[in-house]
């Protein structure tokens, strides 16, 4: 029996940073994109090299099983050098890898991530096999073993399988997390609906939430509870039929709502070394604490944000992660860490 299996991508990760990196911000009237540059031609001297594994699935399963749950995995990698080191992670990191896909012909995805003096990130990723997943290379029977399943971005072919893994958990009575990416984002929330329906926990960062609802992203100068635009947002996902719709702003905190009461999270305090993976570290550890502390929503945002700003902190998308007694005691530790609480109509 599984507590938890997440099916998504894994890849390898290679962390760069350089201080010759540049920064360039164009505005206009409406809107701001930040580039990040290098001297074209030049070479550039590394200030910091790291190799990690990553990916969405990969990401929550390790932190899944980091805190105590019984993890399994889903993905596909390639029958490579870098596969090995994919599955040697799991090993260590005690994750079931017995339904992980290995193609013969798709290399194992790979990303190179370019870290801002800032901290931000951009990343340069070949997703290889995690594209290629298919129906028929899902262990179903192993899936109706979990009490939970955790899917994350399904890029490319492996988006086909979303719709009937869903209606799989529905029908064998298995609670769905769902923290989608780029390629179901796109799909917008009539294609989405009888997915996002669903889904017991659905979690998005607020650009995703803006593109998928069609509503304008128009976020205060500083965040609040009282942020009508995000209200916006939220509420019209949650009418999708989610039972409780997260909304993440990174910096800014994070958003819960149940359909009667919405919650806000600031950030954990934390020094900026990396942000890549804290996302993925937000939302696994929001579902673990919903199901350790009886979804109890105020707690699961504090633990959340704890261990992503332990992430954040660190370089590379899993390190820095904290098990549950870890995140107690700085829970414990900082009472004035406050999650604000606002009935709605």
């Amino acid at each position: 029996m599984y507590d938890v299996i997440a099916i998504g991508g894994a890849t390898q990760d290679i962390f760069v940073e350089t201080d010759e990196a540049k920064i360039l911000n164009i505005e206009t009237v409406s809107d701001k994109q930040s580039y990040l540059c290098f001297d074209y031609g030049a070479k550039i001297e590394l200030d910091k090299l790291a190799y990690d594994i990553g990916g969405g699935a990969s990401n929550a399963a390790v932190n899944l099983a980091n805190l105590g749950l019984q993890t399994g995995i889903i993905a596909k990698i390639g029958n490579d050098i870098i596969s090995k080191a994919v599955l040697q992670r799991f090993e260590e990191k005690n994750v079931d890898r017995s339904m992980i896909i290995q193609s013969k012909k798709d290399q194992t995805g790979f990303s190179v991530i370019l870290v801002s003096y800032e901290g931000d990130r951009t990343v340069l990723m070949h997703r290889g096999a995690n594209s290629t997943i298919n129906l028929d290379e899902i262990d179903w029977e192993k899936v109706k073993q979990s009490k939970w399943v955790y899917v994350a971005s399904l890029s490319g072919n492996s988006n086909q399988v979303l719709d009937k893994f869903a209606e799989f958990a529905e029908k064998n009575g298995i609670n769905m997390a769902f923290n989608p990416g780029t390629t179901q984002i796109k799909r917008g929330i009539e294609d989405m609906k009888k997915v996002l329906e669903k889904a017991e926990i659905l979690i998005l960062n607020r650009t995703e939430a803006s593109i998928i609802t069609n509503i304008s992203n128009n976020p205060p100068e500083y965040p609040t509870i009282d942020d009508d635009n995000l209200t916006e947002m939220i509420e019209k996902l949650k009418q999708q039929g989610s039972k409780i719709v997260v909304i993440t702003e990174g910096k800014r905190g994070a958003y819960a709502f149940d359909g009667k009461t919405l919650y806000f999270s600031p950030t954990f305090p934390s020094k900026v070394v990396s942000t890549l993976g804290a996302g993925d570290a937000f939302s696994s550890t929001f579902v673990a604490s919903m199901i350790k502390y009886d979804r109890n929503i105020e707690k699961a945002l504090k633990m959340a944000s704890i261990n992503s700003a332990a992430v954040v902190g660190s370089f590379g998308a899993q390190t820095g992660l904290k098990n549950f007694e870890e995140l107690e005691n700085i829970y414990n530790q900082n009472n004035d860490f406050k999650v604000l609480i606002k009935k709605m109509n």
